[in-house]
């Protein structure tokens, strides 16, 4: 009788539709490609529901470089359309590293609208966006969202003002602070040197490499980092893939598409 009730349970197409899965998820992590040079591949998000500020911005564009992990968070108001948003991108991203060839981002109306999407079409760039309930696509901004909230806390607290007024030092700090995937700060393996701050003026200073010398140390550097992040998302990959299993299907299966995710 058990085995009957089990086949008919597993044949039953109403019994597959409504019965509660108590399974892990299924599928192992797939990491996204490393890419291949800085300020090539971004990602962004938008941290909303702050205190409106003198200036009127009540929110916070994160945008990051999915390679140096260096970020810039441009205050902004949460009423911006595409025309302004597109204004802002090009003044704090193309103009510092040019035209990015690919940009991870959630579904959000701002990267969702047919503005967005026209102007990227044009400066040849590709949007890839996460699909709903699966926010591990765009993890790495999120990431970044948690440290930048972090620091305007601890500066809000401290001083009392804005967070507006704190936004640039939270940048600073973020991108000079050290990352254990790098094994660097992320603004030392964007320009291949530390930054100059007063915590180093003490120190000695580096010979610093001119010509075919600078332009080899800044090829061995990026391929240093993009060992350092393959095997830190190796790393990632095993803790995730603890809590998952693995699912294969086969050409001619039939199964079950959940669409609410779609």
């Amino acid at each position: 009788m058990k085995a009957d009730v089990a086949n008919h349970v597993a044949q039953c197409d109403v019994c597959q539709q409504v019965k509660a899965d108590h399974q892990k998820p299924a599928g192992l992590l797939q990491p996204l490609p490393i890419p291949t040079w800085k300020w090539d591949e971004v990602g962004m998000d938008f941290v909303t529901g702050l205190p409106k500020t003198k200036k009127g911005n009540d929110a916070i564009w994160v945008i990051v470089d999915r390679l140096t992990k260096t970020a810039h968070f441009i205050p902004v108001k949460t009423t911006y359309g595409g025309a302004k948003l597109a204004q802002l991108y090009i003044e704090n991203v193309v103009r510092l590293h040019g035209v990015p060839s690919r940009i991870v981002s959630d579904r959000g109306t701002q990267f969702t609208s047919k503005f967005w999407k026209s102007l990227h079409e044009a400066l040849g760039t590709n949007l890839d966006f996460s699909s709903a309930y699966h926010p591990q696509t765009d993890g790495q901004t999120e990431r970044v969202n948690q440290v930048m909230e972090d620091m305007l806390r601890a500066c809000v607290l401290t001083y009392g003002k804005d967070w507006e007024s704190s936004l640039p030092y939270a940048e600073f700090s973020y991108n000079n602070g050290y990352q254990a995937s790098l094994g660097m700060a992320p603004f030392e393996a964007l320009y291949g040197r530390k930054c100059r701050t007063p915590l180093i003026w003490a120190e000695d200073k580096e010979q610093v490499p001119t010509g075919p010398a600078l332009l080899k140390e800044a090829e061995e550097k990026i391929a240093e980092i993009k060992e350092r992040l393959k095997i830190a998302q190796t790393r990632q990959k095993s803790y995730a893939d603890r809590r998952r299993r693995e699912l294969s299907f086969e050409v001619g299966d039939l199964v079950y598409l959940k669409v609410s995710s779609i």
